[in-house]
């Protein structure tokens, strides 16, 4: 019996995120069939990954399509697993260089310049592993952008934001928010709205990157093999 794939994201009232992510999970889903592809959430919306565990009895892979190891991960997502006998759940798809790669092209995208400030900015966490897990994309996103990288927070865990914008515009040069976020909803509108010149696209946005696409497929691949006896080879590489 082959594993399912469960897509396991936030969620989100916007309907322009909810989109992003239904072309992320029909790209994915396009490379691994026969595999099912299931899609879940954590929050916000109906399709709670407890219910969609529910009932389920073939091996799982639940791929958290979140950036860091927060409490939706450490707690949401562990407690559904650890209630179903034949699930496992992947690290969250952040931080990786794959995501550094894509954060540097939607910098580039977005008409950012080596000599700009960049700000990553994320959602914040009352978990440290969660802040730790930001502060490694920054260095990822740093090594491959080549430039003065800084992090700022949503919420209220972290170093805010907009007094990281802030502070850096003070001393004079051009200020560029690397959006440390998948798709368009409340944090993207929150980073819009910081005080920066430049904000990038989500890095989902407009349309899921081959890279991120391939990135879930070796995830999953990995984590299949681990949790059925009976998954096979027939995950062939993503096609161009």
């Amino acid at each position: 019996m082959n594993p399912a794939l469960v897509l396991t994201s936030h969620g989100t009232h916007d309907p322009a995120g909810r989109e992003v992510v239904r072309r992320l999970a029909a790209a994915v889903r396009h490379v691994v069939a026969p595999f099912d592809v299931l899609e879940a959430v954590v929050d916000v919306e109906a399709h709670r990954l407890p219910t969609v565990l529910a009932g389920q009895r073939r091996p799982l892979v639940v791929l958290p399509l979140l950036l860091s190891s927060g409490h939706h991960v450490q707690h949401d997502i562990a407690t559904a697993v650890a209630d179903h006998p034949h699930a496992v759940a992947t690290a969250p798809l952040g931080p990786s260089w794959t995501l550094a790669e894509v954060g540097a092209q939607r910098l580039a995208e977005a008409g950012a310049r080596p000599d700009d400030v960049v700000v990553l900015g994320a959602s914040g966490s009352s978990r440290p592993e969660a802040l730790q897990d930001v502060e490694h994309a920054a260095t990822l996103l740093r090594a491959v952008w080549g430039g003065d990288v800084r992090v700022g927070h949503l919420g209220r865990h972290g170093t805010p934001v907009t007094d990281v914008v802030a502070h850096a515009r003070a001393g004079g040069r051009r200020v560029v928010i690397a959006s440390y976020v998948l798709a368009p909803g409340h944090f993207q509108g929150e980073l819009e709205t910081a005080g920066a010149d430049l904000v990038t696209a989500p890095l989902l946005s407009p349309s899921p990157q081959h890279a991120i696409v391939d990135l879930l497929i070796r995830r999953f691949e990995r984590a299949a093999r681990t949790v059925s006896v009976w998954a096979t080879d027939t995950l062939g590489p993503w096609s161009t």
